[in-house]
């Protein structure tokens, strides 16, 4: 059952003159801008993790003193709280550091490359690989969202 709604929308067709070759470099430039937002999402999650720690040593270092061990109290409140992570840095510094050397700039060039080689258009290389994989009429492939089919097991009230 095909109909106008078969099919992408403009957004995520191939705009005129763009090759198979170009979609295929943009898919790839997207495919390595995305593994590193996951690599961003770590690196957040290295942030929270360590802060969550270092804030934990705070209790530590009380039960140690309620303990009895002040000396072992003091030894992690000096030694260890509040301690770089590496030379001169807290987690928030490598994250800023990451984001303004590396993430930043990929993030815009991607997005430019979007813009100059294919008219803007994001995610032409998956949109065409889910039209090569979709199946005609099933209600579970469709097109786009819009096309989605009503509720199944009775009639569409």
């Amino acid at each position: 059952m095909t109909g106008h709604h078969d099919g992408p929308d403009r957004a995520h067709r191939r705009p005129e003159g763009v090759s198979d070759e170009t979609v295929e470099a943009l898919g790839s430039l997207s495919k390595a801008l995305e593994t590193t937002e996951r690599a961003r999402g770590h690196l957040y999650s290295f942030h929270q993790l360590t802060g969550t720690a270092d804030l934990e040593l705070d209790r530590a270092v009380e039960l140690l003193r309620k303990a009895g061990h002040p000396d072992w109290a003091e030894t992690v409140r000096t030694q260890v709280l509040g301690r770089n992570v590496i030379p001169g840095h807290w987690t928030f510094q490598i994250v800023e550091a990451y984001d303004t050397t590396y993430y930043q700039p990929f993030k815009e060039i991607e997005q430019g490359a979007v813009e100059e080689l294919a008219d803007g258009r994001d995610h032409l290389y998956e949109a065409e690989m889910k039209e090569s994989r979709r199946t005609a009429g099933h209600p579970d492939h469709t097109a786009r969202p819009e096309s989605t089919p009503q509720a199944r097991g009775g009639d569409a009230r």
